[in-house]
């Protein structure tokens, strides 16, 4: 049964409450958890302590509390209690880097032999019990049913909220999913508003989970707002600064006051509306005030800090080249954070990491402006570094020889680093489509690195203020500090010629109904199925007050609705051809015709100046180019000279006389006017047109009409003397009878979404021979061995062997079209490519993918919904085959024009894919596999082989 634990706070406790707390000490001594508590120099906090009871107890676990309150402890005590019971214990995290981190505090505190480390990079003592990985790894372990999982008792899954990543989420599913059911689950969390509803999920597919929630941040945050000279509280002195929630926050009014200010019209002398001169004494006191606002710079933020004592701090800026801008803007301004003996320590820390590198490489790599700025106690963090420079700016951080970090977003994911402050430029960010303000969760996430456990008595989180700042808003960021998980699953190709092959597909379908996604989107039905009901009941009621003791009622409600739907769309027919008659009667005027404007404003005789119709089609004469049909210009009886429009001719329209317009006609002219309007009333002014043709309505002659009408006037029910008040509750019976049906639309539309999806999957390939109902052949199982985005198109490539023949350089650029990504689409410039055989086997790759496309529309797969195959990127070939062919660093970044860490980054997952290739190949009369290794060993040399982390 799944319950919601909440940490209670230990202060303060009565003489009984000491009393228990003293029994259940006692009581832990013969548990494992007592000796486990002994391993730390501070006492856990109750709610890792009831994690921990509960996993002891042969539980699972989903704790969700803040950043930085200590969640990885009860993952900690899972590694312990595998350990202590002969058992193996997997810990999972979604980044390589975080894995490497878990990793060295593992081997920290068990040693080398009892750890190991799996990361598709890294392959450390694989065999060992405890091992840390990327979820992926784990997700590919469980498909290939690898002799590793046996023995293993624990998983921890770290991070476990970037399930709603819209990339790699599904992987964190896929892993609980296919878990087998003998391993108990640790699920980390940060802290999320809909905690229970994914703890009954895990209770629904991995049994007993105990959910605990923790809403306390063991190191308080206070928050402020930097403007001007001065830091502001967001909230006032009264109100909780703590973090523990509860409490109700009131914005400084000062920040109020600042905003309004900001928001003044500045005095113009010129503005007479105002009623009076302002007194310069009061424009004085205006331009004091006005000039306490502004947003302060960042070498200005950084020394303010320190004089505060409030450094080491993050600056989070939502830019790499803003990052490094600042670094620059703080060297400049001559900011120096370490004395020389940190200095010192700094040069020997970094000469040490860094010896591997290449003398020749570290120019191209801006190491000496990079050591300048550590060695003053200042660095940038983001993607675009290589590895290891982040590696050691991380390291010196945690060591205090670095004080002001400027980083990316992407520091936030769970890499130790911690500050004592965190500061936020905006509140806007790109988030990959357009400018967005930041949410309440990526606030938590990134403010919650400030105020170190066991170092800081409390964080600070700073923002910057920025011209249209509303306190109000950022205080509605830092006081939600919770945001709901929502799954991003999707089936893929992969995944389904995996499950079909372990399962077969009716199981797999089942499989893939105990997602979460379709737990939540079934979740989501019970509202409207609630509705539904109350609709049911309301018009059981409207049937009762429709019932005629004359017949049945209902049929004769719906012969009249039937009569009615026809007579109106009979009518709308007619307007339609009446319309249509009416366009074409315009386009056959000529100037000089005399008509009669049947309605609107200008109604009456007419003269045709010009028939305005559109371009080319005006018989000689030049027409007006416009979209709804001609616009006559015409000379009415009453001397005006207007533009008409279709509206103002219902009906067809033809010409009554013929005039002759005089040459010397000049609409400007009154006089002209005059004298042409004259002529037109004695030409034509005893004409009256038919302007109401007689005949028969449309209905009048319609067979459906006539049979209604009959069977309508014999039904017993016409001669009710009730009959219209029945009549109204059988048009709401109706009404609501219709909103029902609606609703239940919607529920078919969300139950067995992800299944529906699945099946379209294994649709499709069956028709390209990867599945035979139950059995997967064997293109299905090389695609089973190939993870990626672009499973298909690369299982593809290997059947229709377009990567046959071609050099080890050459398959490393086609294989780097199926992972790179350009950050910023440009249309407008073509990537360079190799020439040769890699530019025809690129060539028949996007060939290939255009035929995946028009087959997944034809089996309706939706690339926006997360599932299918995007179009391949060339963006990274040209680089990858330079670097391949032994190129040398500086030409290769120099003619990609690409950071550092993003070459390296795509050259680690180029080679990922060429591993997968090369297990996946064909064995037979195929280059490829030997290819695909040879291509691995000549991208994997000088800065990618040394930069540890992808």
């Amino acid at each position: 049964m799944t319950g919601r634990l909440v940490s209670k706070m230990t202060e303060d406790l009565t003489p009984a409450e000491r009393y228990a707390a003293a029994r259940t000490r006692a009581a832990e001594q013969a548990t494992a958890l007592a000796p486990f508590r002994e391993m730390y120099d501070f006492g856990l906090d109750p709610f890792q302590i009831e994690a921990c009871r509960a996993l002891e107890s042969g539980k699972g676990v989903l704790v969700a509390a803040p950043t930085g309150s200590g969640k990885t402890i009860v993952g900690e005590f899972a590694v312990h209690l595998a350990l202590a019971e002969g058992r193996k214990c997997f810990y999972t995290t979604p980044i390589k880097a975080l894995s490497n981190q878990k990793y060295a505090d593992l081997v920290k505190r068990y040693g080398a032999d009892k750890v190991g480390l799996l990361t598709g990079d890294n392959s450390v003592n694989s065999d060992a019990p405890v091992v840390v990985m990327t979820t992926e790894v784990l997700r590919n372990m469980l498909y290939a049913g690898s002799q590793s999982l046996s023995g293993l008792g624990y998983v921890v899954m770290d991070e476990v909220h970037y399930l709603s990543d819209r990339f790699r989420g599904a992987v964190w599913e896929e892993v609980i999913i296919h878990l087998p059911e003998s391993v108990t689950l640790v699920s980390l969390s940060a802290t999320v508003s809909n905690a229970e509803e994914f703890g009954d999920w895990l209770d629904t597919v991995r049994g007993s989970t105990e959910v605990i929630v923790s809403e306390h941040r063991p190191v308080p945050l206070w928050q402020h707002v930097f403007a001007g000279r001065r830091m502001y509280d967001l909230f006032e002195e009264s109100t909780d600064h703590g973090g523990r929630g509860g409490a109700r926050r009131e914005v400084n009014p000062d920040l109020v006051r600042l905003a309004r200010m900001e928001n003044q019209k500045t005095y113009n002398p010129r503005d007479r509306r105002r009623g009076k001169m302002v007194r310069e004494a009061d424009r004085e006191r205006e331009r004091r005030q006005r000039s306490r606002i502004w947003t302060p710079g960042r070498p200005e933020v950084i020394e303010r800090l320190d004089a505060e004592d409030l450094l080491p701090a993050i600056t989070f800026i939502f830019s790499r080249a803003g990052c490094e801008a600042a670094v620059q803007q703080c060297l400049h301004a001559g900011l120096r954070l370490n004395d020389d003996s940190r200095r010192a320590r700094v040069r020997e820390i970094v000469e040490e990491r860094t010896a591997s590198i290449p003398t020749e490489d570290l120019h191209v790599l801006g190491y000496y402006e990079w050591l300048e700025g550590l060695e003053r106690g200042i660095a940038a963090h983001h993607a675009g570094m290589l590895p290891t420079f982040k590696e050691v700016v991380e390291e010196l951080f945690v060591r205090g020889l670095v004080k002001a970090v400027f980083a990316t977003e992407t520091l936030a994911l769970g890499i130790n680093m911690p500050a004592r402050s965190v500061v936020l430029e905006k509140l806007v960010k790109w988030n990959g489509e357009q400018h967005a303000d930041i949410t309440p969760g990526e606030y938590t996430q990134l403010t919650g690195r400030a105020g170190r456990r066991g170092i800081d008595v409390e964080g600070h989180a700073v923002v910057l203020w920025q011209r249209g700042m509303d306190p109000g808003a950022l205080a509605g960021l830092a006081g939600t500090r919770t945001y709901p998980l929502r799954s991003s699953f999707r089936p893929s190709y992969n995944m389904a010629v995996n499950l079909v092959q372990q399962f077969g597909r009716h199981r797999s379908r089942e499989l893939l109904e105990t997602s979460f996604a379709q737990f939540q989107a079934d979740k989501s039905v019970v509202g409207i199925s609630r509705q539904v009901q109350k609709n049911e009941e309301g018009m059981e009621g409207y049937r009762e007050g429709m019932t005629c003791h004359l017949g049945n009622f209902e049929e004769y409600a719906r012969l009249r609705r039937d009569l009615k739907d026809r007579e109106t769309e009979l009518a709308k027919q007619g307007a339609v051809q009446r319309r249509a008659a009416a366009a074409s009667s315009l386009e056959k005027l000529k100037p000089g015709d005399v008509i009669h404007v049947p309605t609107g404003k200008f109604a009456g005789l007419a003269l045709v100046l010009d028939p305005g119709l559109p371009a080319g089609r005006a018989n000689g004469h030049r027409g007006v180019e416009y979209h709804d049909g001609p616009r006559p210009l015409v000379l009415t009886a009453e001397r005006q000279v207007k533009r008409l429009a279709s509206m103002d001719f219902p009906v067809p329209v033809e010409a009554l006389e013929r005039m002759r317009i005089p040459k010397s006609f000049n609409q400007r002219s009154p006089q002209s006017r005059r004298d042409l309007a004259s002529a037109l009333r004695s030409k034509a002014g005893h004409i009256v047109p038919e302007r109401h043709r007689k005949g028969r309505a449309p209905a009048a002659d319609d067979r459906e009409i006539s049979r209604l009408r009959t069977e309508l006037r014999a039904h017993p029910c016409h001669g009710c003397d009730e009959r219209e008040d029945h009549a109204r509750w059988a048009e709401r019976y109706h009404r609501l009878q219709r909103d029902t049906r609606q609703l239940e639309r919607r529920i078919e539309g969300r139950t067995n979404t992800i299944a529906r999806t699945f099946d379209r999957i294994v649709a499709l390939l069956t028709e390209m021979d990867y599945l035979r109902a139950d059995e997967v052949t064997g293109n299905g199982r090389r695609l089973a061995r190939l993870y990626g985005e672009l499973d298909l198109l690369a299982s593809e490539c290997l059947r229709e062997g377009v990567w046959e023949g071609l050099s080890p350089a050459e398959l490393a650029a086609c294989v780097s079209a199926l992972v790179f990504e350009a950050r910023q689409s440009d249309d407008a410039v073509a990537p360079r490519l190799p020439s040769g055989a890699a530019k025809a086997a690129l060539g028949e790759m996007v060939r290939i993918w255009g035929r995946l496309d028009a087959l997944e529309e034809d089996f309706k797969i939706n690339q926006a919904e997360g599932v299918g195959q995007r179009e391949p990127d060339l963006g990274f070939a040209w680089p990858v085959h330079m670097w391949a062919s032994g190129k040398g660093l500086d030409e290769v970044l120099r003619d990609a024009e690409m950071p550092a860490g993003d070459f390296v980054r795509w050259c680690k997952q180029v080679i990922d894919v060429l591993g997968q290739i090369a297990a996946a190949a064909p064995r037979e009369n195929s280059t490829v596999a030997k290819n695909a290794r040879k291509a691995v060993d000549a991208v994997l040399r000088g800065v990618v082989a040394y930069s540890s982390v992808g």
